[in-house]
Order: C-alpha cells, then structure tokens, then sequence
C-alpha cells in the first residue's frame, strides 16, 4: 500500500512540475490590459518555477537593468489574437529609451512573411501629433504602420522596454500606460 501511495505522489509531483515548466505559472506576473510580464524573471529573485521554464525554453530574459519584456496573447476583450483578424494596438507606451513590438507565432518563432516585416521599434514607428501611435496587424496589407501576420491562426505580440522605471513596483496602467489591443474584424 505504502508503495502504490509512494508512486502515486510521485507522478502527481512530476506531473505537477512538468505542467508547470511548460505552462509557466503566474508567480510575480505583472498585468496590465492584454499585456503581461514577469519583472523578476532576470533578477536573483526568480522563483523556481519561472527558472525552470527558462531553461526549459533556452530563453535569455532581460535583466533588470537593461529593461521588461512584455506579452499579449489576447486583445483588452480577452479574445485570442488570431492572424486572419484585424487587430490595432494602439496609444503610447510607458517611458522608455527604447522599445520593440515584436510578432511571434504561438511556440514563440518570427511568424514568416513575404516582407520579412516582424516587428517595429520606438525608432521607426509613425506617430501622430501627440506622441501616440496606431499599428495594424493582417494578413492584408493596410496603410501606415503594418505588420504582416500571414494569416496564422494564433500570435502573440512581445513588448520590449529598455532602460525603463517599469518594473517590480510597477502596479497599474497609470503606472505604465500600456497600448490597446483591440479586434477590429475577423475575414
């Protein structure tokens, strides 16, 4: 008997383990809107779970003094971002020196294009007047600031701030004003 309960928590503790290396856990998740991140995730700081789906992934975080990386699965409606829809992501970011929007596919690879067009930077991007910004994400083409998608069926869109105040005290989107993520229209 002992040996039936000692196997059985066994798999329940390996099992336990493995869904959360590869789902992750909400551990010290920051969530703004649509937008979520992990600022102890480059830090000594990092739990053991997030540690564990770090090298499960290969990945290499940003510490937090080089800046806060983060990800939108879904639109502020909570409805998951799918390539063969219209999304915007619009407004202004938190204060940053620099900034990156980037497009992954759901296992978290550059989602493939004819333009080779993945992302946009702070640098490039076309503002208006007051500072603020419109991309559009499709698998059309569309005028201004566009990211192609290809027409997958599920992306996600990571947010990289560098040399930011945004970080473990960080608690509101008065904190950090994050861009709206909204679906304008599925084809």
């Amino acid at each position: 008997m002992a040996l039936l309960i000692l196997v059985i928590a066994t798999a329940v503790g390996l099992g336990a383990t493995w869904m959360t290396a590869t789902r992750g856990t909400d551990l010290g998740t920051l969530t703004i809107g649509a937008w979520t991140a992990q600022p102890r995730i480059g830090t000594t700081e990092i739990n053991p779970y997030a540690r564990a789906t770090v090298v499960r992934s290969g990945e290499l975080p940003l510490g937090t003094g080089d800046g806060i990386a983060f990800i939108a699965t879904t639109d502020d409606a909570k409805r998951l971002l799918d390539g063969r829809c219209d999304v915007t992501v619009s407004g202004i970011t938190p204060p940053a020196r620099f900034w990156t929007l980037t497009l992954y596919n759901a296992k978290g690879h550059l989602v493939a294009n004819a333009l080779q067009r993945y992302g946009f930077t702070s640098e490039e991007i076309v503002r208006n007047a007051d500072g603020s910004f419109v991309i559009r994400l499709a698998s059309r083409a569309r005028s201004g600031n566009w990211l192609p998608t290809g027409g997958i069926e599920r992306y996600q869109l990571m947010l990289r701030l560098y040399d930011t105040p945004v970080g473990i005290a960080t608690r509101t989107q008065r904190d950090a004003p994050m861009p709206a993520i909204t679906t304008a229209g599925c084809s």
